[in-house]
């Protein structure tokens, strides 16, 4: 190691503060709002930021999510075949004649890469939870259901169920027991795809899904 980089090195442990470790289990204060309010908030924040979000039953989002493609003139939807979603759509497809085609791929992304950037129009994925305070998705992605399914096709459909809505992200952690284990990422949405790099200027859609759909099962 060079003797200016242990220099600095010895620069910054000399300014670090000194932290007592932590004794015991960290009670977070949850403010508890009710389902009506998390709802409530939830879909304010959502559309603060150009999401969209509609109230579906069990028995209602399946056919919700067709009309809503259909709508769109989606030529495709990627789905997850073995995902949890999957009854519930290949039912409503099949009930019902759709000029939105379902797809879905199980090899791996680089083997069809071309294909998920250039030729796929909208996909669904399920939604583990979600935060009412800042309007955000928690998706937990599994074999099943890759990120990349709510990544990069231009429509993302999310169904969320209303009792999984928490007040803050400090309740999901506590409420779900993350620190019994975690997946190997965790995707927080708020939103559709924006940046500001160029200019300051918001944009929409520059590197991921331009609409984010969400159907709030309650």
């Amino acid at each position: 190691m060079s003797n200016s980089r242990e220099n600095i090195l010895q620069r910054l442990r000399r300014g670090r503060p000194e932290l007592p470790a932590a004794t015991g289990e960290i009670q977070i204060d949850s403010l508890a709002w009710d389902l009506e309010q998390r709802i409530n908030t939830f879909c304010d924040r959502m559309a603060s930021v150009k999401a969209e979000v509609h109230m579906v039953t069990e028995g209602d989002w399946p056919t919700k999510l067709r009309e809503l493609a259909a709508d769109r003139q989606l030529s495709n939807l990627l789905y997850a075949p073995k995902g949890p979603l999957a009854a519930e759509i290949e039912s409503a497809w099949t009930e019902n004649d759709s000029c939105t085609k379902l797809i879905t791929r199980e090899e791996s992304v680089d083997e069809w890469k071309q294909e998920l950037f250039y030729q796929v129009d909208g996909a669904v994925t399920s939604v583990r939870s979600g935060i009412a305070e800042v309007g955000t998705l928690i998706l937990w992605p599994t074999r099943e259901e890759p990120r990349t399914f709510s990544l990069v096709p231009p429509v993302h459909f999310a169904v969320l169920k209303a009792e999984n809505l928490h007040h803050t992200f400090a309740d999901a952690m506590e409420v779900e027991q993350w620190r019994q284990g975690m997946p190997t990422n965790v995707v927080l949405i708020s939103g559709p795809s924006k940046s500001a790099d160029i200019e300051q200027t918001l944009a929409y859609g520059v590197h991921g899904p331009t609409e984010l759909v969400v159907l709030l099962v309650r």
